[in-house]
């Protein structure tokens, strides 16, 4: 499976440019987006039809079994004479993960009706598409396609197993193929992107769950017929499916095509990360044809051999993987290197290499920098404000170790505070500096005015009322530095401003680290105002 997408990027449809225009300019794929209708009333279902259309989906899938009281020969009609938008009729029963839980018959009569009525496709289960066939008796109507469905709530079977299964279901009379599967691992996407881009039928390849977001966004790239998108946050029809909102907005759905390049942040977790909002928007404002998406991995390693074509082009890493990451790629700096910690991946396009970075002690000890600067009015023209300074780092992990280092290089004195002292002595030891445990802390100030800085993800959302360190402890630093940004001003940086210390926040590090992979990424200079202005709304 390793080379799965070696093979399949290489081989990618290009049909695609040649569509229609979408929202922000040439649209470079002809993947339809679909927003699932889920209502228990049909007068609700025209509100939300009507929105679907407002806000740019291409069609609506109409779930029957969310409706309450269905009377299938008027609410069929009064439905597709409402639709502002083609229509999708599915009626999925329990047994496929859908409400309906009664008598295989009725179900498929009005599937067939919906079809007679007008109906542009119908969603078939491929377990009951030879019954519903024969019921057809060969009158179906030429407009109306058909779907024959196959969902998988376990995993994702092997390439070989999906293909049997496509082949069964276009046997079984399909003019559009789905299957959606369950994602245990992020790799396992990329099975599904192989037998899509290799198929020779309209298919829609979805995999499920929150490991299986880019199947729904990289669809477009791969050449699947359809994705969905949904109304509002957490209203879904299958668990991962994101919003038509975010798809449009946020991914630029119709920009990417068969030769957009991709980037994402790999972490765990990820879904809380501001990365791909930054970084999308910067690559539309200097026309880059690329996407950026969240990642969510558990194995990096794993990940990096699955995913292994120029296509996948660049990463930014976060907790938990830095460290793992520095052993993952075939060259990296020095100064990462010496950090033990990448944060940034570059895959070099001639050879597929990786090559890694650490953007992260620049954008931190800068923003700290500049924090102490403003506090003290001292102009930059002097050395480093940090130098000489006693500097407390909480973390030993991929970012402790590179606050650690950048404090080192600009001449303050170290200490690193771990909930483990054994893990802290072992960075102290690499960097020169001292070592506590986090217990230790509490009772820690051998002089006034000194820095401390949080690397851990103690206080990050959900659990925001966490802290590292109580805030009678605090009272001796002249400055904490948070490197959580979700929420911006953490329990920590509040508690720090109460007693009188000047405060950075992660936000400013983040910005900060980010120039640095652009210019990486794109061999372009950072649009820095636009990340400003892009992290500025949150």
């Amino acid at each position: 499976m390793d080379s799965a997408s070696n093979v399949l990027l290489a081989s990618s449809p290009s049909a695609a440019a040649a569509v229609g225009m979408g929202s922000g300019g040439v649209r470079r794929n002809p993947t339809l987006i679909c927003t699932p209708i889920m209502a228990d009333s049909v007068d609700k279902m025209a509100i939300l039809m009507a929105e679907a259309k407002s806000v740019g989906a291409d069609l609506v899938e109409i779930r029957l079994d969310s409706l309450k009281d269905f009377n299938p020969n008027s609410d069929i009609k009064t439905l597709i004479l409402h639709s502002p938008l083609p229509t999708l009729f599915t009626y999925r029963p329990m047994w496929e993960g859908g409400q309906y839980n009664g008598d295989e018959k009725p179900r498929l009569d009005a599937l067939r009706l919906a079809m007679e009525l007008g109906a542009d496709y119908i969603d078939v289960e491929l377990k009951v598409a030879h019954e519903f066939n024969e019921l057809l008796r060969g009158n179906k109507p030429g407009k109306c396609k058909l779907i024959v469905s196959s969902h998988n709530y376990e995993n994702t079977p092997s390439v070989e197993e999906l293909g049997n299964l496509v082949a069964r279901i276009q046997a079984a009379g399909a003019d559009i193929v789905k299957i959606a599967t369950t994602a245990l691992d992020i790799s396992d996407v990329a099975r599904i992107f192989q037998i899509t881009v290799h198929s020779q039928v309209p298919i829609i390849g979805l995999v499920m769950g929150e490991r299986g977001l880019i199947s729904r966004i990289l669809c477009a790239k791969f050449g699947g017929y359809l994705t969905f998108g949904t109304l509002e946050s957490g209203v879904v029809s299958a668990p991962g499916q994101p919003t038509i909102k975010d798809l449009l907005d946020l991914y630029n759905f119709r920009q990417i095509g068969p030769d957009t390049k991709v980037f994402g942040i790999i972490g765990k977790p990820v879904g809380h990360s501001k990365s791909p909002v930054l970084f999308n928007e910067a690559f539309k404002s200097v026309g880059i044809n690329g996407v950026y998406v969240h990642l969510l991995v558990d194995d990096i390693a794993r990940f990096l051999q699955t995913y292994s074509s120029t296509d996948f082009a660049g990463f930014s890493c976060t907790i938990p993987h830095k460290e793992d990451a520095a052993k993952c790629c075939d060259e990296v700096h020095p100064v990462a290197k010496s950090i033990g910690a990448v944060n940034c991946i570059i895959r070099r396009q001639n050879d597929g290499k990786l090559f890694g970075y650490n953007t992260d002690y620049v954008g931190a000890i800068s923003a700290i920098e500049e924090g102490l600067r403003a506090s003290q009015n001292v102009s930059n023209t002097v050395g480093s404000p940090l130098a000489g300074k006693l500097f407390v780092v909480i973390g030993a992990g991929g970012a402790g170790k590179a606050l650690a280092y950048g404090a080192k290089e600009k001449g303050a004195r170290v200490v690193i505070a771990n909930r483990t002292y054994e893990r802290a002595k072992v960075l102290a030891d690499i960097i020169g500096g001292d070592a506590i445990t986090l217990a230790d802390l509490e009772n820690f100030h051998p002089e006034d005015g000194m820095i401390l800085a949080n690397t851990t993800s103690i206080g990050m959302q959900p659990k925001v009322n966490e802290t590292p360190v109580s805030k009678n402890a605090l009272r001796s630093y002249s400055l904490v530095f948070d490197a959580v940004y979700t929420p911006k001003i953490t329990r920590l940086l509040r508690e720090a401003e109460e007693s009188g210390a000047k405060i950075v926040t992660g936000l400013e590090m983040f910005i900060g680290q980010a120039y640095e992979q652009f210019e990486r990424f794109t061999e372009l200079p950072a649009p820095k105002e636009l990340f400003q202005k892009t992290m500025s709304k949150y």
